[in-house]
């Protein structure tokens, strides 16, 4: 087995090495200057759905601490920034009229990125569909794919000039089939014939949001995707099973105009894809200049036999629906460790597998690495010079996959970068606070941040690459 850790981290200079995260885990500022409800205001406030009732009503309070993060983001010589723009901060309501202050925050983001000389990357939709769409149908509707190419058009045309990389959606597998088939994400359906729908319509609506990207933006900027990736290990037919509902569900239509004809026909007892109009696929296949990678763990699938109970070991949170619509015949099983706090095995040869199919499979098509991280507990210490954080399983994690994304690069990969996640410790959705993600520790009470050595770890890589 293939010790990653030994892998010599030479990544070339142009690699941008850099972390992220998401407007609704850090921002806070939830009711002010505008910004109206989303769906995760809704579910994180309705009792039992987040633990101990966390929400991000406050997150990280990012909002009001821009400058200091900026100077954060900075200090540890992070060469791209990855955010996502929350779409009720800048149309209230999802209506037709633009918020100034909600537009503004994000000028100043961007701009406050540049002049750090650091590559702002846009996320147009990192989960948090205005609550006003949802009572409209949500991404089961169609008509939600056409507001979001107007807000996608509407947005790039303020900040079109000086955004470097823009991306339609961050992992649109987790909004149709944890938002709409297992009820674990915002909004809480437990529909699988709704969740089949809003793989579509997410996918439609990319599909008409690039044109208007490439329409709007003045500085000639990568467009993308990002898609959570699964890797399925086991038996052969449960595996094509998975990775048809996870994986080609969505690389299909965008990368090569179509829906496959196994994925139509196992989901054929929950939908009849009737939603799937003349022209749709064509819209949706739209060149990408640069795919989004997010990869974390594993999964380990068979074939289920119908005898005694299903095992659904399959790292997400089991809160009565399935987000397996169609894989009723399929377990997950328990995996060998480590894991993380999440409860995730550590993989590092899953990426680099990864990271080779997808290359067997689009060979021309750019990646980019947009989350990679880990959750673990820190470990806090004091002396003369002030408080130190400790995340040894993180540093390793990090350097492992790092090592996985060399090798794959010397196996011709074309990758372009590796964006850490997260940038801070944050609302981790579900499992409200409860887990910390981040390079840069946050204590809640009061918002301090304090780099943890995973965050010195990433910076000398910058370094050493810039050397």
């Amino acid at each position: 087995m293939t010790d990653y850790r030994t892998v010599p981290l030479d990544f070339p200079r142009e690699f941008l090495i850099g972390s992220a995260t998401a407007s609704y885990q850090v921002e806070g500022a939830a009711h002010e200057d505008g910004r109206t409800p989303s769906i995760w205001d809704t579910y994180s406030h309705t009792p039992g759905r987040v633990w101990n009732g966390d929400t991000g009503d406050i997150a990280c309070d990012h909002y009001h601490r821009l400058e200091e993060d900026l100077d954060l983001i900075a200090s540890l010589g992070l060469e791209a920034y990855r955010f996502s723009i929350s779409w009720s901060r800048v149309f209230p309501n999802a209506g037709s009229a633009m918020n100034p202050k909600g537009i503004d925050f994000y000028a100043r983001l961007v701009d406050g990125l540049r002049a750090r000389g650091i590559s702002p990357v846009a996320t147009l939709y990192h989960w948090d569909l205005p609550q006003e769409l949802e009572d409209a149908g949500g991404w089961a509707n169609r008509d939600t794919s056409y507001r979001f190419m107007e807000y996608a058009a509407r947005t790039v045309e303020k900040l079109g000039d000086r955004v470097d990389t823009w991306t339609t959606f961050n992992e649109p597998w987790c909004s149709a089939y944890l938002g709409y088939g297992s009820g674990a994400h915002a909004p809480g359906r437990t529909s699988g014939a709704d969740a089949l729908a809003a793989v579509h319509y997410l996918n439609l609506a990319h599909g008409l949001a690039v044109p208007e990207i490439r329409r709007e933006a003045t500085n000639d900027p990568d467009v993308s995707v990002t898609l959570n990736f699964h890797v399925a290990r086991g038996e052969r037919e449960a595996a094509r099973r998975v990775e048809a509902l996870a994986n080609r569900a969505f690389t299909s239509p965008m990368l090569l105009g179509r829906y496959d004809d196994d994925l139509l026909e196992f989901t054929s007892s929950v939908t009849d894809w009737s939603f799937v109009r003349p022209g749709d696929l064509e819209q949706i296949h739209q060149p990408l200049d640069v795919l989004g990678v997010n990869y974390y763990s594993t999964v380990t699938v068979r074939m289920w036999d119908g005898a005694g109970e299903k095992v659904r070991n399959d790292g997400h949170k089991d809160v009565g629906g399935s987000p397996w619509p169609g894989l009723d015949d399929v377990e997950f099983l328990p995996q060998d460790g480590p894991f993380t706090d999440m409860g995730w095995n550590i993989a590092p040869d899953g990426l680099e597998e990864l990271l080779l199919s997808l290359k067997e499979q689009f060979p021309e098509q750019p990646l980019m690495i947009t989350e990679n991280g880990a959750a673990f507990p820190d470990r806090v210490t004091e002396d003369d010079e002030g408080r130190h954080v400790h995340d040894e399983l993180r540093t390793d994690y990090l350097a492992r996959h790092f090592g996985a994304a060399r090798r794959a690069m010397d196996q011709g990969v074309d990758l372009r970068g590796y964006l850490v996640w997260s940038l801070l410790d944050n609302f981790e959705w579900g499992y409200g606070y409860s887990k910390r993600f981040g390079i840069v520790r946050v204590e809640y009470d009061t918002g301090e941040r304090l780099p943890k050595d995973s965050a010195y770890w990433v910076r000398e890589q910058i370094q050493r690459k810039n050397g």
